[in-house]
């Protein structure tokens, strides 16, 4: 079981509104929007999937992480590099 599992139609309704953001960003540029507002939507777009991305990695965390680590050993150190790098590639972001 995957830590987002509890939560999975919440994240599931939340990246369909993202998708629909994104679906408006390329109707934008079709109907030829002023760029300012395109950027503007990109910015928010970019802030959901930022916030969805923070959410995930909290749940796995809370979950996979702290499973792992409660039993110790290899597997604990291989998930505590494995989040280390997530959050590496989502401060690059």
């Amino acid at each position: 079981m995957h830590g987002y599992s509890d939560h999975k139609q919440d994240h599931l309704k939340r990246l369909r509104r993202i998708e629909g953001q994104v679906r408006g960003l390329q109707r934008m540029v079709e109907e030829d929007k002023y760029c300012i507002d395109v950027l503007t939507q990109v910015s928010a777009a970019n802030r959901a999937l930022q916030s969805f991305a923070l959410a995930l990695l909290e749940e796995h965390l809370a979950h996979c992480v702290a499973e792992a680590t409660a039993k110790g050993g290899p597997e604990a150190d291989a998930k505590i590099k494995e989040a280390s790098d997530a959050i590496a590639r989502l401060v690059r972001s």
